[in-house]
């Protein structure tokens, strides 16, 4: 029983040390210099994070033309191998001097170091050429001097030289040839040795009989690790350079007002998030493996699918290889007809030329006709001849070819087919449409509007997808609502759901397959249905100062001569004139909401809703008695008085002037509009695009919005108990534009001649 556990347990070991010793095989990848592509030596940690070894950091800089920036960064004494003269224990005694505490001096300001020039006001900053992310990095002036070296990569790539015993044995640097197998190694000498040589470089009573021995290796690696520019350890970690910093760099300016913390902390806190990365990913290794075979499934979709598309490519290109063929076949015979006729023509010019010489046929049998006598029988015979002779003397003097011996009518013009050959490519989807937030909104109506890229290719039609955020989530994919094949780059999406939250997205399609889909863009609805109504100027209304659209939708004060005499008396008490326009639609129930924009140049504007009764008794007919000081609701508005009477004001106007908003100290608000997202009370904000005016009917409430982030700027009360209507006030000069309905404008009723009409 006991021999059976034995071995099982002996089975598990063995499995372990196997998948181990497979693991570490299996990351040699990621132990591999990216220039040289060997396993890394004294590796060098860039700012860019990647890895590169010191002695390929060197080489790359010497090629980019960098002379003497290659500096250990480790600042390590150097090996007792590394130059003959070490090789004796005699010679070893003598004091030299250090190479890196003289640099230290020359850094520090004593004299020049190499890359800096004595004096110099700019020190040249180096550029390093990344292979990894094939990125330059900046190393600033000191080059691989400023670098840290990755200790802990170096620990793993001896690990993985151990399990998989890369490379052998290690011999000894100091034997005479063969060289013995080393036996111990010396972090400080940076050296491996036999036996005897270890004895023979660390001689009992000198200071080297005090170097601590360690097995043979060779890369050799400091104790801890040192700050580069002070050759300190460091203790500290950066959060804002992400950089380890040692006692003398948090003093330093270059660190003043970061966030530095002990290195413990920083050791934690990286610790427990790689453990926690690493946990969630061994723990969905199915995962994993499921999206390596949708991955493989995927490469064998991408070979048949390549392998369909050059065939279908060699097919087209086929077909026109085939129909040019056709059409150099037709026009070969076209030329070939046109070359046979003019060659039967001048054929023909030959043999009747042939016919004049002497001798031969024509003029023969003319000779012949002159011999006749018989003047009767003469006449009869000559005449015909006569007649052919004129035509051959005729052709003679006014001798051409019958035919062109040019074929310049058969030369083609194939420029612009070649331009389109030359132009032959693949079909593209369109790319990503960008939508114009300057034009989309929701009022009554959500209009969204698009543009394709300019180098992007055509598309055909459109898809719109939209749906509400601020519903509950359900399990699954988010499900979006589509409008299939959408014409043009807008688009009009009817019946939103007040108080609610879009988003949208856009995606073109042409031959080639859709498209990617654009930005998400989030939409906020009014929080009520839409109040659509027309200016009306017949209560309150100065024709001669207030100048309302044909469309009854914008208004706009025109101060004139009175302001200005009223300016010129300001400090005499002058009085100044109130203007008010009101809607042609009353409230009596439910919730509405309407947007208007206000010029930001207008003197003084007041927006807001009052009892219809109310405001037809103010303002009918009223004089310019009004001073500047007083309110022409007498009720509440932003810029009222305190709120300390029980009644409901009649009125509720929020104050604008000169592109601010004045917030009234007595206003009530709600948390939701006022409270700690919104403004302060007794203050001014500035103005924005469009105002909204949301009133609550059954609840008595005004809610002043920003008509394009919906933000809550006032909440007023408001005395119901009769129609609630729109109101307009001016105050010199100022301009209100009714924001438009985005689907179908209302109808507007006029009066002519005293029957009502609609429009």
């Amino acid at each position: 029983m006991a021999e059976g556990e034995d071995m099982q347990t002996l089975t598990s070991i063995m499995d372990a040390l196997v998948r181990i010793s497979t693991s570490m095989k299996n990351m040699e990848k990621e132990l591999l210099c990216p220039v040289c592509q060997e396993m890394y030596k004294q590796p060098l940690v860039l700012p860019c994070t990647h890895n590169v070894c010191q002695a390929c950091a060197r080489e790359v800089l010497g090629q980019q033309g960098y002379i003497g920036h290659g500096g250990d960064p480790s600042s390590e004494p150097t090996s007792p191998a590394s130059t003959p003269s070490t090789r004796s224990p005699r010679l070893s005694r003598r004091t030299l001097p250090k190479p890196d505490r003289l640099d230290r001096l020359l850094k520090s300001g004593f004299g020049t170091y190499p890359g800096r020039k004595r004096g110099a006001l700019h020190p040249q900053t180096i550029i390093f050429p990344c292979p990894a992310c094939q990125g330059d990095v900046e190393l600033g002036e000191r080059g691989l001097s400023g670098l840290f070296r990755n200790l802990t990569l170096e620990r793993v790539v001896e690990r993985y030289r151990q399990s998989v015993s890369v490379g052998g044995a290690i011999l000894c640097q100091l034997c005479k040839p063969p060289p013995l197998e080393a036996t111990k190694g010396c972090t400080e000498c940076r050296a491996t040795f036999c036996n005897e040589c270890f004895k023979l470089f660390h001689p009992w009573g000198t200071q080297k009989a005090q170097h601590e021995p360690t097995l043979p290796t060779l890369s050799f690696r400091p104790k801890g690790l040192m700050c580069p520019d002070h050759k300190e350890e460091v203790t500290h970690y950066c959060k804002t350079c992400q950089r380890l910093v040692c006692q003398l760099c948090r003093v330093r300016r270059t660190h003043s007002g970061h966030k530095i913390t002990p290195v413990l902390s920083a050791y934690q806190a990286l610790k427990d998030k790689l453990t926690k990365s690493l946990a969630y990913i061994l723990g969905n290794q199915d995962t994993v493996q499921t999206q390596i075979c949708e991955l493989e499934e995927t490469i064998r979709h991408t070979e048949v699918s390549g392998q369909q598309a050059k065939e279908e490519v060699s097919q087209l290109v086929r077909g026109l290889g085939a129909m040019l063929e056709e059409k150099r076949a037709s026009l070969l015979q076209a030329i070939e007809e046109c070359q046979q006729e003019r060659l039967s023509r001048l054929s023909a010019q030959i043999h009747e030329h042939q016919s004049l010489l002497d001798g031969s046929g024509l003029v023969g049998y003319a000779q012949e006709v002159l011999k006749e006598t018989d003047q009767p029988c003469f006449v009869q015979a000559a005449k015909q001849l006569h007649n052919r002779i004129a035509r051959a003397t005729e052709a003679l003097q006014t001798f051409r070819p019958a035919a062109s011996s040019s074929f310049r009518h058969c030369q083609l013009d194939v420029g612009r087919e070649m331009k389109l050959l030359t132009e032959l490519n693949f079909l593209r989807v369109p790319e990503a449409p960008v939508i114009d937030t300057q034009r989309t909104f929701a009022y009554d109506q959500i209009f969204l509007c698009w543009r394709l890229p300019p180098h992007s290719p055509p598309a055909w039609h459109y898809t719109v997808e939209f749906r509400r955020t601020d519903v509950p989530a359900q399990p699954g994919p988010a499900r979006w609502q589509r409008r299939e094949e959408v014409r043009g780059t807008s688009a009009l999406l009817e019946n939103p759901d007040t108080g609610s939250v879009y988003v949208l997205r856009v995606r073109g399609c042409n031959k080639a397959g859709y498209g990617e889909y654009s930005e998400d863009v989030h939409l906020h609805t009014p929080p009520a249905p839409v109040l659509h109504f027309f200016l009306d100027g017949r209560w309150g209304a100065s024709r001669e100062r207030l100048a309302i659209s044909k469309d009854q939708r914008a208004v706009r004060s025109i101060p004139g001569l009175p302001l200005l005499l009223a300016a010129e008396r300001l400090l005499t008490g002058c009085h100044l004139s109130v203007d008010v326009v009101l809607g042609d639609v009353a409230v009596t129930q439910g919730r509405s909401y309407w947007a208007c924009a206000v010029d930001p140049a207008s003197y003084l504007v007041k927006v807001g809703v009052g009892l219809e009764s109310k405001l037809q008794e103010s303002f009918q007919g009223a004089p310019d008695v009004i001073s500047p000081r007083y309110d022409p609701d007498s009720g509440h508005d932003s810029g009222a008085e305190d709120a300390t009477v029980e009644a409901l004001p009649p009125f509720a106007f929020l104050t604008i002037g000169m592109g601010k908003i004045l917030l009234g100290s007595g206003a009530s608000s709600n948390a939701g509009l006022t409270g700690r997202d919104g403004p302060a009370a007794g203050c001014t904000v500035p103005l924005p695009p469009r105002l909204g005016i949301c009133l609550d009917y059954e609840r008595g409430r005004v809610s002043f919005l920003d008509a394009v982030s919906f933000r809550g700027l006032l909440e007023c009360p408001l005395d119901c108990s009769g129609p609630v209507c729109p109101a307009f006030c001016f105050i010199g000069g100022g301009a209100v534009q009714l924001q438009e309905p985005v689907g179908t404008k209302p109808e507007r009723k006029v009066t002519i001649g005293g029957f009502a009409k609609l429009d």
